[in-house]
């Protein structure tokens, strides 16, 4: 039986909100860990060009595994399939050891990726918008949040013996608490808030059967199959193929707009800007950056909003004239231009990752993965002529 149409909707929604973004948070401040200590890699590894490699093993992973779950959607558990996102970023919390042991680490985050970031974002699209939005609030906040952090432990810990090391080991240590709130959170508080309870019944009496779980581990009765399927016309599930011809244009969208950023980011920025007064912190700085415009980004729709599909394109087919623009301050200009460069380079993905992102939930973010993968691939091209 449904809760009240107006207690469900409202009860519960502000915990919710915080819930979401320590969520999307979560889901990612694994990994931006990983990229956020670039520094304490390069000098372990110095010949193997570490934020380039982490990222190249990432994303055939996440991409592999997110194809593999957005083609049998409809048939998984997403309670189980975030569950399994959010404990593999906890167990595989470390990054030390090997370079080999470094890069497995990297690939089981791309496999956590896949799980938890889709799983989530499909999720919520059953619910209130403001959920979603939430969610991908904290998948922005997670880069700003790990790289202050960053900019902390090593400040603290600089001119100490072994400091990078302390400083790193600090940082993967809040990185693993965070992931086990994450845990926590999905599993015991997530579930039995009153409007989670609403959107996810009112998703199995019109036919859903991934929100089984979440409805069980909420002590929620649903509907047996006889009594959903009495008007089998009355549901009508449009197809993954359906989905995405209805929305090809937003797929190629989000497509293009992480093939950019990630020739870019952050193997180009870390490691072909070459060296200037701020020394070991630039490509620190830099990062930071990105990733604080990227935030402020995201919430930039809430005071103008492209809402043609024509100039949405326009402008993600524009942000490809900065490849031509980073090229030539990283060779020529100062690092107060590469500063701005990298900070409007931020701003426009997280601008740009907004609209519609709910409209195709696992599928949407299977292209977001195809970009990713595409964009590493190609931000190798940045070392021809350099020994490579």
């Amino acid at each position: 039986m449904l809760p009240s149409p107006v207690s469900g909707t409202t009860r519960g929604k502000y915990s919710g909100l915080l819930v979401c973004f320590l969520l999307g948070n979560g889901c990612l401040f694994a990994w931006n860990s990983m990229l956020t200590i670039e520094d304490y890699y390069a000098y372990l590894f110095p010949k193997n060009h570490p934020t380039r490699v982490l990222t190249l093993v990432y994303q055939p992973f996440a991409l592999g595994v997110s194809a593999l779950l957005a083609y049998h959607e409809a048939k998984i558990n997403t309670r189980l399939r975030n569950l399994t996102g959010y404990t593999i970023y906890f167990l595989r919390k470390g990054g030390f050891g090997a370079f080999v042991g470094v890069c497995v680490t990297s690939a089981a985050f791309g496999i956590a990726d896949a799980h938890a970031q889709g799983g989530m974002i499909g999720d919520l699209s059953l619910m209130c918008p403001e959920f979603i939005q939430s969610y991908l609030a904290g998948l922005a906040a997670s880069g700003a949040i790990t790289s202050a952090l960053r900019l902390i432990t090593k400040a603290a810990f600089e001119n100490s013996r072994d400091g990078l090391r302390k400083g790193a080991m600090l940082f993967f240590s809040i990185s693993c608490f965070n992931e086990l709130l994450c845990v926590l959170l999905y599993t015991f508080v997530f579930p039995t808030l009153p409007i989670a309870k609403f959107y996810r019944s009112k998703a199995a009496s019109e036919g859903s059967k991934t929100v089984a779980g979440d409805l069980a581990a909420a002590g929620v009765a649903t509907q047996d199959d006889e009594q959903a399927m009495e008007d089998p016309k009355q549901y009508v599930r449009l197809s993954t193929k359906q989905l995405f011809l209805q929305n090809m244009d937003y797929a190629l969208d989000i497509f293009l707009i992480y093939v950019l950023t990630l020739s870019i980011f952050p193997g180009f920025l870390s490691e072909d800007t070459g060296s200037h007064g701020l020394g070991t912190w630039y490509a620190l700085v830099l990062i930071t950056m990105f990733n604080a415009w990227d935030l402020i980004g995201r919430y930039v729709p809430i005071i103008v909003k492209l809402k043609s599909r024509k100039c949405i394109m326009a402008a993600t087919l524009a942000r490809f004239l900065l490849i031509p623009a980073f090229y030539f301050t990283a060779k020529y200009g100062a690092q107060g231009y590469m500063i701005f460069l990298t900070s409007f380079l931020g701003l426009s993905n997280g601008y740009l990752t907004g609209p519609e992102q709910n409209a195709l939930g696992n599928v949407l973010v299977v292209f977001l993965m195809i970009g990713l993968f595409s964009g590493v691939v190609l931000d190798w091209l940045w070392l021809i002529g350099k020994g490579w």
